[in-house]
């Protein structure tokens, strides 16, 4: 089989050749291995990070279940006044670029109040106030943001980027989110204005059903639908969950179950809660990525015996105490005890827990690869 028809097989409940193995390269991997600065990725599409997540999927031959990672992006979606904010670098250094966002006014310019950040070796972070990296809210002084390469984040791109993963794996993209309560803002609004609560809960839910209206009208489809990600139960409660995001979440799941579509969740952090959730309520296939503690709260082993007939799961070797500090000989160990625990009777990806770090050893993710292909084999 090819990574492809591996995933295929086990999605659809089947027995592969081999249990299908893809760590969480995140982005942080794929950003390294293209040598370049990783503000070049993220600001400047040279290349784009799903570009390169694709060549190291490829690199490492692995079983790609990408999920999410290509930002399809439809017009309607974008906010009325976005053409009119323009980027701008309010500071630059061997570390660092801080780009602003301004728009002109007749008194001169307004300035977003928050900043984002590109690191050189790191991640961008968005969103940041300009004090926390000792910027004016107001830059002193700017220059035009040059050099950015341009990229499709329509359809069509969406269709290059499933051309350039080929039979290396699976291309998924967002309908909704599950974690609603992110920041502070979010979590001070639920609190503060309950009356806007199931309202909201609302508008979340009609979200989804346009947005899987206009994935359904491209010509060329993702291989599957991801209802949500990033640490679902970390700011929410299981009640705040269910009467927030999980309307939107099940909706998402219904739509794409009944065109025919498989269904992704990732959820870092705490999910042994949220599993038991998806598995006993909708028709989610697959969930990831199981963190172990003290990231997450899964027992693998138990996850398998109380839903693997149900869901398909991955996960979920530990990413720093294994991936990052261990051995290839503590990799070997920790990917075969994952799939004597979860690996009978298929419904299993070998993975790891949330984003494997940018050093991680290549040998420690070439280990897992192989240890999958040959103890792994059915």
């Amino acid at each position: 089989m090819n990574s492809r028809e591996r995933l295929l097989t086990v999605l659809q409940g089947g027995i592969p050749d081999c249990v299908p193995v893809a760590p969480d390269f995140s982005n942080m991997i794929p950003a390294r291995l293209t040598g370049k600065p990783f503000w070049d990725l993220y600001l400047y599409n040279d290349p784009p990070i799903w570009t390169a997540y694709a060549d190291c999927a490829k690199r490492f031959d692995i079983d790609s279940l990408m999920d999410g990672y290509f930002p399809l992006t439809f017009p309607e979606e974008l906010p009325p006044d976005h053409a009119e904010w323009e980027p701008f670098i309010v500071h630059k250094d061997e570390k660092m670029r801080v780009v602003q966002h301004s728009r002109k006014r007749l008194n001169g310019r307004e300035w977003r109040p928050l900043v984002d950040v590109y690191y050189v070796a790191d991640p961008p972070t968005w969103g940041v106030p300009p004090e926390k990296v000792r910027l004016p809210a107001e830059p002193e002084k700017y220059q035009p943001l040059e050099g950015v390469k341009p990229v499709d984040r329509g359809p069509e791109g969406l269709k290059k980027l499933k051309e350039r993963m080929g039979d290396q794996g699976l291309v998924g993209v967002f309908v909704g989110k599950s974690a609603v309560l992110h920041d502070e803002d979010s979590i001070l609004g639920y609190f503060m204005n309950p009356d806007n609560n199931e309202p909201w809960a609302r508008r979340l839910v009609e979200a989804v059903e346009a947005r899987f209206e206009r994935i359904m009208a491209m010509d060329v489809k993702p291989d599957f639908i991801c209802v949500g990600g990033s640490g679902t139960l970390v700011f929410q409660t299981v009640p705040i969950f269910r009467q927030l995001a999980f309307p939107a979440v099940k909706r998402g799941i219904e739509l794409a179950t009944e065109a025919g579509f498989f269904t992704h969740l990732h959820s870092c952090g705490p999910e042994k809660n949220l599993i038991k959730i998806m598995a006993e309520e909708t028709n989610l296939t697959v969930i990831d990525p199981l963190e172990q503690a003290p990231m997450g709260d899964c027992d693998l082993a138990e996850i398998k015996k109380l839903y693997g007939d149900k869901i398909v799961l991955k996960g979920n070797l530990h990413t720093t105490r294994t991936m990052l500090q261990g051995t290839v000989d503590d990799v070997i160990a920790a990917s075969k005890q994952a799939i004597d625990a979860a690996a009978e009777n298929g419904r299993f990806i070998l993975s790891t827990g949330d984003q494997c770090g940018r050093d991680t050893p290549d040998e420690n993710l070439h280990a897992m690869i192989e240890t999958a292909r040959t103890y792994g084999k059915y």
